[in-house]
Formats: structure tokens, C-alpha cells, sequence
């Protein structure tokens, strides 16, 4: 595939499955062997059934989840891309009550594609301004 191509496979990715909550599509943009490199919450297991269990975690958590492409870089196999992720904590999200804030953080995630699905990911999140917003953790010199 192409660069382009590549890159519009990631975009659908967080489009349709993360801002849709179109979970099904997952089997057809994942391959069957993907590997998850990114650390997740505890109890959710590899593979795309980790991509499965984490859109739906956030989802429950922030049914109004708005994932923005802020930057997309592809090279290769690879494409990265710099996102925010932003939504209302309406349900419990790791053990915490929903709070009705809002939060806005930021994600970069780096994915592998071959033969048209995307085989491995990498990722990192702002985990910890995410929970400052909702009050989990203290901001420091707040």
C-alpha cells in the first residue's frame, strides 16, 4: 500500500472505530496476529481484542469521545499521528465515578500495516493530565 494509503487506514481507524464506536470494524482493519506493544489497563488482553476492549472502556467512560488528528507522518510500513483526545466523563472510568468534566489530552500513536491491516501498534497518552482533569490526581501548585 501507500503512504496515502496507509495513512487513511490509521484515519479510518480513529474515525469510524474510536469517534463512531463502529467496534466491529476492528476484525476487518486489524490483522489476526495484531500485536498491542502499547501498556493498557490491567485485565484487558492482546491483540485486537485489547483495541476492542480499550474503544469501548473510553467510550462507556466518555460517550461523547472526540478523537482530533492533529499530525499524521507515514514512512514505510509505519504511519504516526498526533491526536487529542477529548470528551465528558459521564461513566466510571478505572474505578473512578463519573465526574461530568471535561477533559482534553493528548496521544501519539505509531501503527504497522501490511497487507492492508494494521499489524502492530505502538502508543503513548497523557494519562496524567487526563486523570489531573478529573480531579484523580493533584495538579501541582493547584
Amino acid at each position: 500500500m501507500s503512504k496515502e494509503q496507509n495513512k487513511a487506514l490509521l484515519s479510518r481507524i480513529i474515525k469510524e472505530v474510536f469517534n463512531q464506536g463502529k467496534i466491529s470494524l476492528i476484525d476487518d482493519l486489524l490483522a489476526p496476529g495484531f500485536v498491542e506493544h502499547e501498556e493498557l489497563p490491567p485485565g484487558i488482553p492482546p491483540g485486537r481484542e485489547a483495541v476492542k476492549q480499550h474503544c469501548t472502556l473510553f467510550r462507556s467512560a466518555f460517550p461523547d469521545l472526540k478523537v482530533t488528528i492533529d499530525d499524521t507522518i507515514a514512512e514505510g510500513d509505519k504511519v504516526a499521528v498526533r491526536c487529542t483526545w477529548s470528551g465528558t466523563h459521564e461513566g466510571e472510568f478505572m474505578g473512578i465515578p463519573p465526574t461530568g468534566k471535561s477533559v482534553s489530552f493528548g496521544v501519539i500513536d505509531i501503527v504497522r500495516i501490511a497487507g492492508g491491516k494494521v499489524v502492530e501498534h505502538w502508543g503513548q497518552m497523557d494519562a496524567m493530565r487526563m486523570m489531573q482533569q478529573l480531579g484523580a490526581i493533584s495538579t501541582p501548585g493547584a
